[in-house]
């Protein structure tokens, strides 16, 4: 039994700390069998209200995200963040504001594109990635890199709760930029995406989270987390796997990769963006070291499991607008590896002076 146990642990690990591979190798089976990841878009369970609300397995797989992203809450830490509201609330505002001045800039720029079809699809698609909270995998990366783990945990939670809120008041601000049948198409999405769903969906399964955790004891969470880590990593590669299957064979099969080289670019620069108005925060404010770091990857990564499912639910007609959101999970990872690289030479370099 003890062996098996030190398999698994060995295997969530492992998963986990190449999640930035295993979601490569699920674009790449997206693109050469796209049968699986379609199939899982059409499995249903039910419905909920009176029989309005579809209850679809990517719909289950998002609650099951929330619910261990709240479930890796720690309570403690959140009361020491609330004793700095000010830089949380700082955070909070930055990550909204940035990516909306870059996407009103990447509008403007974009009207010299050749298709203008396209351009919309990208706007559509970073909107959906700017409205999201902001990611749970930023707290385990802020922790690797010795960020301040309270403010990480800070910054989820609230992005969290205030998204039915925030989220559709977000997207009615970005269909004022785009053209006007995808105006429709952003304040249709805000709709969709109205309090109810998001609260459904991403604040109730979080709150739960949070909740089974202030009940069980730390012994028990201990032993569990390995095997939540696992199937998060498992939710996020099929969530990515499924809705790449309805966007990137299309993209391929019709050698459209002026669109894919385009969209990869945008998205990495909204995403560089990003991280250095975390550390430009952190400077403004002149936080420690450790805060500034929470703040990076706070304002860098984005809750995409929740754009992917709203794209897929919401705007299924538009299967380009997926691309840019995929592009944004695989570049956040890939950037925030950049930025763990960085901060470990610093944090090396320091301890050597000091020696």
């Amino acid at each position: 039994m003890s062996n098996r146990k030190f398999t698994f642990l060995a295997f969530s690990q492992f998963v986990h700390h190449h999640l930035l591979w295993f979601l490569i190798g699920a674009y790449v089976i997206a693109v050469a069998y796209p049968t699986v990841g379609l199939w899982m878009r059409h499995v249903l369970f039910g419905t909920v209200f009176q029989q309005k609300a579809p209850v679809s397995l990517l719909l289950i797989m998002l609650a099951s995200l929330m619910f261990n992203a709240g479930l890796g809450l720690k309570t403690s830490h959140l009361r020491v963040v609330l004793q700095r509201k000010f830089i949380l609330l700082a955070g909070l505002a930055a990550n909204l504001v940035i990516p909306m001045a870059y996407i009103f800039v990447v509008t403007l720029v974009m009207r010299l594109w050749y298709e203008p079809d396209e351009a919309q699809h990208i706007l559509v698609g970073l909107a959906l990635v700017a409205a999201m909270p902001i990611a749970g995998a930023s707290t385990a990366w802020a922790q690797n890199s010795n960020g301040n783990l309270a403010l990480s945990l800070g910054l989820v939670l609230f992005s969290t709760v205030l998204s039915p809120i925030v989220t559709p008041v977000a997207l009615q601000v970005f269909g004022e930029m785009a053209a006007e049948e995808y105006e429709a198409v952003l304040h249709g999405v805000a709709a969709y995406g109205s309090g109810a769903f998001l609260s459904l969906w991403v604040v109730f399964p979080s709150l739960l989270g949070l909740l089974v955790r202030l009940m069980v004891a730390d012994v028990w969470l201990t032993t569990a987390m390995p095997y939540v880590k696992l199937v998060n990593s498992i939710d996020l590669l099929l969530l990515n796997y499924s809705n790449a299957s309805v966007s990137l064979p299309q993209a391929v099969a019709d050698r459209d990769l002026d669109f894919l080289a385009v969209t990869l670019m945008i998205v990495t620069g909204m995403c560089v963006v990003a991280f250095v108005s975390g550390y430009g925060l952190s400077r403004l404010f002149k936080v420690d070291q450790a805060e500034g770091i929470s703040l990076m990857y706070g304002l860098g990564m984005n809750n995409n499991g929740t754009g992917l499912v709203l794209a897929s639910l919401a705007v299924a007609s538009y299967p380009r607008v997926m691309v840019p959101i995929i592009f944004y999970n695989f570049v956040q990872h890939l950037v925030a590896g950049g930025v763990h690289e960085v901060t470990e030479r610093i944090s090396t370099n320091q301890k050597s002076d000091s020696s």
